[in-house]
């Protein structure tokens, strides 16, 4: 039984997209990076943290736990979920006309072994106007999203190149998530 241990509705519809058959239960841990963390090592342990939790409070041997955790880095610096407007604008800001980097560790765990890897997107921005970031801060769209931005949607239009997986941008890098549950037979 594949469970994925996140409420994210971007992994959730990635997960049936790729054709999996799976449980939703969130993890509910602490997400702030620890000081200096190199981002790498701040998404594979926020993934490997949360599918522990989940696979702990199963208490089943059966279970296969699905965490994951998603980023924005700039010149080595995380970029998370904005705290509000200004943020977001603030993140919009920094990642106008540059390539940043989109890092999305994966965790499963099982009553036998854990396994934890990361994939790593470059992502190159367009230039913004101040009008163009405002009106994206009014859709609401940057919210809940690692550095403001959803490559998906509106953003899309400001994004002519990424180097690398898509979906690891969307939030679930599904080759690497197929790479790892295969010995698992699911």
């Amino acid at each position: 039984m594949l469970i994925l241990a996140s409420s994210s509705p971007r992994r959730r519809e990635l997960l049936t997209q790729a054709g999996f058959t799976f449980e939703i239960h969130p993890a509910h841990i602490p997400e702030d990076p620890r000081p200096n963390e190199d981002p790498i090592h701040y998404v594979t342990r926020l993934a490997r943290e949360k599918a522990e939790a989940v696979f702990a409070k199963l208490a089943n041997p059966k279970a296969v736990v699905l965490g994951a955790d998603t980023t924005v880095t700039l010149d080595n610096h995380i970029l998370g979920k904005p705290e509000n407007p200004e943020d977001a604008a603030r993140m919009l800001r920094l990642l106008s006309g540059r390539t940043h980097r989109v890092i999305t560790g994966v965790s499963i765990v099982t009553a036998h072994r854990t396994q934890t890897a990361a994939e790593v997107t470059a992502v190159q921005f367009l230039t913004l106007s101040e009008a163009e970031i405002q009106h994206y801060i009014a859709t609401g769209e940057p919210n809940d999203k690692a550095g403001a931005y959803a490559i998906q949607s509106h953003a899309a239009r400001w994004i002519p190149r990424i180097e690398g997986c898509y979906y690891n941008v969307v939030g679930l890098p599904i080759s690497l998530v197929s790479t790892l549950l295969q010995p698992l037979a699911l």
